[in-house]
């Protein structure tokens, strides 16, 4: 009630300023307007600073396209990049390196770029490797490059490339994030929404779903001819059917249908805002963390400077067992009740329920 309250008085003026006499009332007048003098410039600078990124981004577009080479083994690096990429060592451990390198020459010989390169710094970029599954890794195995694009006007897209596979046909699969034509408050630019490629599944591969199997008996009339028209078989000969059904679940793949704001405001879902806002900032770890610095992700120097508490994860498990436990204690009260009831736990009374009817 509180929050509804405070809701209620934001943007509402507390009357002081109508209060005012009339020549200072001017003078703020007059202040809003050198505000939008200053709200203008800023729309300017952000402007400007869009253009700087894009054309740096210019200039860092051979380096991804060399190192997509290199991960892909069409391509190696050369003597001056490797040199340039060594960390200060020691010349001990130097010369141990360059024994061990001649070594396994024959046997890294047959391997080609850098295997599972982008897989692997995915499960290491934090907010990323929530999503993935381990259904999911066998597809993005297949992944050769992930890829950004600037739009015409302010926005971006994602383009993830992949190798042929066995779960989907795409050769590509992007994301593309588009933001409002009008500027925000200090001249920001205002996400809008984001659309995603189709997936185009290979049959019985789709990662998004699993199908769940469900034993019916078959006891009754009335369930008789339901089996029927299920299976078109003589219920008399068999007591039980399967039923099958198709539901969502979690997938990294999900990531390409974003969520989209309702146009009815009675039916905003509750939690809405958190997943538009989960899924841009996806977006923006990907184009402005993952791609840049992929290869500080792969080898995961790169989580030395990712900000996060440790004690919160440690709290985050912690609750899910207790949410479990939770889950565990209701399921046990709710056959309780049941027993007080009907004389049997819900479980048990799905199994009879034709012999009722």
């Amino acid at each position: 009630m509180m929050q509804a309250k405070l809701g209620s008085l934001v943007g509402r003026s507390s009357g002081y300023v109508e209060s005012l006499p009339a020549p200072v009332r001017r003078r703020v007048t007059g202040l809003k307007g050198i505000q939008k003098d200053h709200a203008k410039l800023e729309a300017e600078f952000q402007e400007e600073v869009l253009q700087l990124e894009k054309k740096y981004f210019a200039k860092f577009t051979p380096l991804y396209q060399k190192r997509a080479k290199i991960v892909n083994g069409d391509s190696e690096p050369t003597d001056a990049e490797i040199e340039a990429g060594k960390a200060e060592e020691e010349e001990g451990e130097e010369e141990e390196a360059e024994e061990g390198d001649a070594a396994d020459k024959e046997s890294t010989e047959a391997t080609k770029g850098i295997p599972e390169f982008w897989l692997s710094a995915m499960k290491n970029q934090i907010s990323l490797a929530e999503l993935i599954t381990d259904r999911d890794e066998e597809a993005l195995r297949s992944l050769t490059d992930i890829r950004m694009e600037y739009l015409d006007k302010p926005g971006f897209k994602l383009i993830f490339e992949f190798a042929p596979n066995d779960f989907f046909a795409n050769k590509t699969i992007s994301k593309t994030y588009f933001y409002r034509e009008e500027s925000g408050y200090g001249g920001d630019f205002i996400y809008d929404h984001a659309e995603g490629d189709k997936v185009e599944w290979k049959p019985g591969k789709d990662l998004t779903v699993r199908v769940e199997s469900k034993k019916q008996r078959n006891k009754s009339k009335s369930c008789r001819v339901a089996y029927m028209e299920v299976t078109n078989e003589d219920p008399d000969t068999k007591q039980t059917r399967v039923v099958k059904k198709t539901v969502p679940t979690e997938s990294f793949f999900n990531f390409f249908a974003p969520p989209a704001a309702p146009e009815d405001e009675d039916e905003v879902e509750e939690d809405i805002e958190e997943r538009l806002e989960l899924d841009y900032q996806l977006g923006e770890d990907i184009k402005e963390k993952l791609i840049p610095r992929a290869i500080d992700w792969f080898t995961g120097e790169a989580l030395a400077f990712e900000e996060f508490d440790d004690d919160d994860a440690e709290d985050a498990e912690f609750d899910d067992e207790d949410d479990e436990d939770e889950d565990d204690e209701e399921e046990a009260e709710s056959d309780e009740d049941d027993e007080e009831e009907g004389g049997k736990p819900r479980s048990q009374q799905a199994s009879s329920e034709c012999k009722n009817q």
